[in-house]
């Protein structure tokens, strides 16, 4: 049944995910996070993040992932081959289709409409991800910090994303634990 599950999960991100990886984010966030519980959403955005670090699409990167997290060897197979084959057929029935139709108004009117549809979904993930990184142990003054510094290197510096995320999990890795720290004095800082 675990399986079928991951199977599932991934074919609906695959068949579903119109757009790539930014409509395929939220709806594995769906997925994996609220209808399957495999993860909460700290662990699916640090998978996230991580996924983003690496090249490729970030679908079959979620679901190679996950799936290996949930099924072990054969889940992950089974999430990659889910997110994959639905795309595939599709892209190909699809461009087939629209190339086809390529002149008419309602092929424009179509490929116009899924860019805001595509944007609120991600605006509606950031935001999630915004609440809890506030409310964590990280709190509001940090999670607005990292926001706008992470604005300015992208926008302005125009550093890569990727370079960003992996400065952060680097960060992230040598950073101590003051609680675990034998000097108790260096927590109180």
């Amino acid at each position: 049944m675990k399986q079928l599950n991951i199977f599932m999960a991934f074919f609906r991100v695959g068949i579903l995910g119109f757009g790539g990886g930014p409509a395929a984010i939220p709806l594995a966030h769906k997925e994996v996070v609220e209808k399957y519980k495999w993860m909460n959403n700290e662990d699916f955005g640090d998978v996230m993040a991580l996924g983003n670090a690496l090249p490729g699409p970030i679908a079959p990167k979620l679901a190679g992932y996950i799936g290996y997290r949930v099924g072990g060897f054969w889940g992950l197979l089974n999430g990659v081959f889910a997110s994959c084959v639905p795309t595939i057929l599709l892209m190909i029935l699809l461009l087939t289709s629209l190339n086809a139709y390529k002149d008419q108004a309602w092929v424009t009117g179509m490929s116009q409409a899924v860019v805001p549809v595509v944007a609120v979904m991600l605006l509606t993930m950031t935001l999630e991800f915004f609440k809890k990184s506030g409310s964590s142990s990280l709190g509001w003054l940090w999670t607005i910090i990292f926001v706008v510094l992470g604005l300015v290197f992208m926008k302005l510096l125009n550093v890569h994303p990727a370079i960003i995320i992996f400065s952060l999990l680097i960060g992230a890795l040598l950073k101590k634990d003051p609680a675990s720290s034998p000097n108790k004095e260096v927590g109180k800082l």
